[in-house]
């Protein structure tokens, strides 16, 4: 649980320069007692606590109301109800909060597909490659905030700037409920006035050093030598605190690692037989992974199909394109030609899927002199603009409005390595 109660809270309520500001920082607000209120909805702007009320018990998560009242995480719940009397305590449902969470990130997924979770209810995304289709940063993260409203029921806040850092401050800083963007030229404006607890690296033995030395604020850090605080708090973390205070912060936000690939796949309730049927789930796929690459400012070279037949066996084939695109269409003319070079009259299918591989950013290769996919492209970004607006599905190619198999899962994915991040309450 975050230590802001939301009394220093700051939001943008007018146009800015996010030209340069591609990073977005979201953390759901007050996660775990936000998810219980959806079962207590009179409970709404009231104090309420997330623990147990017997033994030894600490606070898991608490709400604004009692924040503000001096409740915080991993306080005793019997502390907590000596300092706010009147909250209501409610037991924790974990198993609830990593559905919930799953819920979000897979939104989080549908506008980025370079999406960093640090945590069970936040994450980094880089949008800068959705600019084109979705808007500008600031639109992005309104519109994000509105659809996990929409579709959780859960409020959650968003920081906008130029690095990581400097996004989970402003994130922080509008709390509850809030979007702050901080342009790229008011980096150093934000920072400076802010206390030196607030750079990462800053624990209470550092910053009881810090300010014995007579460092308050982030800008006594940026005007002290870098020799000098290095010699303070030693070279690594001298080092890292000069950066951080004059508003450097190289790292990107990682998806675990680089896209190798992108796709998406189908598991159906019953073995479809129909290879009609079976084309166009392969037009549904291979449109939503184009979209996917779009979002993501990428473009792909392999085609890649995978079949699942009834008994199990599962067969993957590819085929490289002349071309790196990012054309639904083009993915499913070759992703089609795959499938009827494997399909045979009663092979009863399982799970189809799409995938692109030998990604690279768009734009790398430079442009062809004749672009075969012209028109189509031009038609999927025109369908792109619509779903920003409206929300995936609001439109598409008429053949899929037909009646659709039943499925299991409808999975989308981007293959890369990383961890689970850990658990926390914001």
């Amino acid at each position: 649980m975050g230590r802001t109660d939301g009394s220093d809270r700051r939001v943008t309520t007018s146009p800015v320069d996010d030209s340069g500001a591609g990073i977005l920082h979201v953390d759901m607000d007050a996660f775990f007692a936000s998810v219980e209120l959806l079962d207590h909805p009179e409970l709404v702007g009231k104090p309420a606590i997330v623990g147990h009320a017997t033994g030894r018990s600490v606070v898991t998560s608490a709400t604004y109301e009692a924040r503000r009242r001096g409740v915080r995480s991993a306080m005793p719940v019997s502390q907590a109800l000596r300092l706010c009397p009147d909250a209501v305590v409610l037991t924790p449902h974990m198993q609830k909060y990593r559905e919930y969470s799953a819920r979000v990130m897979q939104l989080f997924g549908e506008v980025t597909p370079v999406v960093e979770q640090v945590s069970i209810d936040e994450a980094f995304l880089d949008v800068s490659g959705a600019r084109r289709l979705l808007g500008s940063p600031a639109d992005i993260g309104a519109t994000l905030r509105r659809r996990v409203r929409e579709q959780t029921g859960l409020p959650c806040s968003v920081g906008i700037a130029g690095t990581k850092f400097v996004a989970k401050l402003a994130s922080g800083r509008a709390k509850p409920d809030g979007l702050l963007v901080v342009p790229v030229a008011e980096t150093l404006a934000f920072l400076h006035p802010l206390p030196v607890g607030a750079l990462w690296g800053v624990g209470p033995s550092t910053e009881e050093s810090l300010t014995r030395r007579g460092l308050r604020t982030v800008a006594d850090i940026a005007a002290t030598p870098l020799e000098v605080l290095q010699r303070w708090v030693g070279e690594a973390v001298g080092r890292k605190l000069h950066e951080l205070s004059h508003g450097v912060d190289p790292r990107p936000v990682a998806s675990a690692s680089r896209e190798k690939s992108v796709g998406h796949e189908v598991t159906f309730e019953h073995d479809v037989t129909d290879a009609a049927v079976l084309r166009r789930e392969l037009l549904r796929l291979a449109g939503q992974t184009g979209e996917r690459l779009r979002r993501a400012g990428l473009v792909g070279r392999t085609v890649s199909l995978k079949l699942r037949y009834g008994d199990f066996r599962t067969v993957t084939r590819s085929r490289t394109l002349a071309e790196h695109t990012d054309v639904g269409r083009r993915v499913y003319d070759e992703v089609a030609a795959v499938f009827d070079a494997l399909w045979a009259p009663g092979d009863a299918i399982r799970l189809i899927g799409v995938r692109m591989e030998q990604l690279q950013p768009g734009g790398e290769g430079g442009l062809a002199l004749w672009d075969p996919d012209e028109e189509w492209r031009d038609a999927e970004r025109a369908l792109d603009e619509v779903a920003a607006r409206f929300g995936g599905g609001a439109i598409g190619p008429a053949s899929l409005v037909r009646t659709r198999p039943r499925r299991v899962g409808d999975t989308s994915s981007i293959r890369s390595s990383g961890l689970l991040p850990p658990a926390r309450d914001g």
